[in-house]
């Protein structure tokens, strides 16, 4: 069945809400990404120091990204509001409880999987130097970088979580952890060095999970660790190269 026909008077509601969802993308950018170099600042002393023109392209491209983004996220989320279109949900008993960590567990998954084969899929020659160079184009990568995309690899992104919320349920609690999620792992896992405890990168659970001593070595090889949350298709497809070599962030990853 398709979506009913929608009033001239609900394509305003609908543009407005995705010119406010524009707003809310830029803003937690800033936030989280700003944040993070803060945090760098205090932590890793000089990291970025002489990045300054690199950080403001980042910043330019994230921003435009952010536009992407933002437009089909406000679009489905007036949808969802004004005539219940998604499998979004608010009521916390319309489901067993035990399916909000399901629930997040399916998206992330999803979204990873995703994730996983459009990057591999832009490290072909053509695609690469169409579109995802603009991300490599960060030597070294720093808190900025996380949505430092250009509009085609920007898209492939954006239209993800959108479209699982057709077809999968989600509370709408669990939808947001999926975005705070989503945001803290894009920013910390390119800002130069390991904000996780080496307990927990090193250990077993952590032998199947995506932080910045992974990802690292992603920007530095290019063809190897693609994933974005998970290990799993890294491993399985045996593009998985393992951790940068300890102590990789004592100079913040740069050699």
């Amino acid at each position: 069945m398709g979506l009913p026909p929608v009033s001239p008077t609900g394509l305003v509601a609908a543009g407005i809400s995705a010119l406010v969802m524009v707003a809310i993308v830029a803003v937690r950018y800033l936030l989280a990404s700003g944040g993070f170099a803060l945090a760098t600042r205090s932590a890793r002393p000089g990291l970025y120091r002489g990045l300054t023109p690199q950080i403001r392209t980042e910043i330019i491209w994230s921003l435009a990204s952010a536009a992407i983004y933002g437009i089909p996220a406000g679009i489905v989320a007036w949808g969802w509001q004004q005539h219940g279109w998604t499998r979004i949900y608010d009521d916390i008993g319309a489901y067993p409880l035990w399916y909000l960590p399901v629930s997040l567990l399916l998206y992330l998954f999803a979204h990873d999987s995703w994730f996983y084969w459009t990057h591999r899929w832009m490290h072909r020659p053509r695609v690469f130097r169409l579109a995802h160079a603009v991300h490599h184009a960060s030597r070294p990568p720093t808190a900025w970088a996380a949505m430092a995309f250009h509009p085609v690899e920007a898209l492939t992104g954006a239209i993800v979580i959108p479209a699982l919320v057709f077809f999968v349920p989600i509370h709408v609690g669990m939808l947001a952890l999926v975005l705070t999620i989503m945001t803290v792992m894009g920013v910390t896992n390119h800002m130069g060095w390991e904000i996780f405890p080496r307990a927990l990168v090193r250990s077993r659970i952590g032998g199947w999970l995506i932080t910045a001593s992974h990802h690292q070595l992603h920007h530095e090889r290019y063809r190897c660790n693609y994933g974005l949350y998970f290990r799993f298709w890294d491993r399985l497809c045996g593009t998985d190269n393992g951790l940068a070599a300890e102590g990789w962030d004592a100079l913040g990853g740069r050699s």
